[in-house]
């Protein structure tokens, strides 16, 4: 099985263009941290973002998602939108250098590894 606890790079994702996903360099970062080794970070453009998460063959749990209280002009709705919907995502699949978190409804989530391009 491929690492899944690295730094993740959101490529696709609901209405939001790949060029504007970029340019907020938005990003999980599942890297594994010896103190905790559940919790996890993001940032979508503004603020830091954390959360717990738990994965086991193909199926994710996320919750306590949190985040720094900023406000970015022009940069909070992928900070909400992925706030809102990262509790809700109950799997994932790596695929080469991509991994998908989505669940039944078919929300979705499509990230790069960070150091390939």
């Amino acid at each position: 099985m491929q690492n899944l606890h690295k730094k993740w790079m959101l490529v696709e994702y609901k209405d939001f263009t790949k060029e504007e996903l970029v340019k907020l360099e938005a990003n999980i970062d599942l890297t594994k941290n010896a103190e905790s080794p559940n919790r996890y970070t993001a940032k979508m453009g503004c603020n830091g973002m954390f959360f717990t998460a738990e994965f086991n063959n193909g199926k994710a749990k996320f919750s306590g998602v949190g985040s720094t209280m900023m406000y970015c002009d022009g940069r909070m709705k992928l900070e909400d939108s992925f706030g809102k919907a990262l509790p809700n995502i109950t799997l994932y699949k790596i695929e080469v250098h991509f991994l998908t978190l989505s669940n039944a409804s078919g929300d979705k989530m499509k990230f790069v590894e960070q150091d390939w391009d």
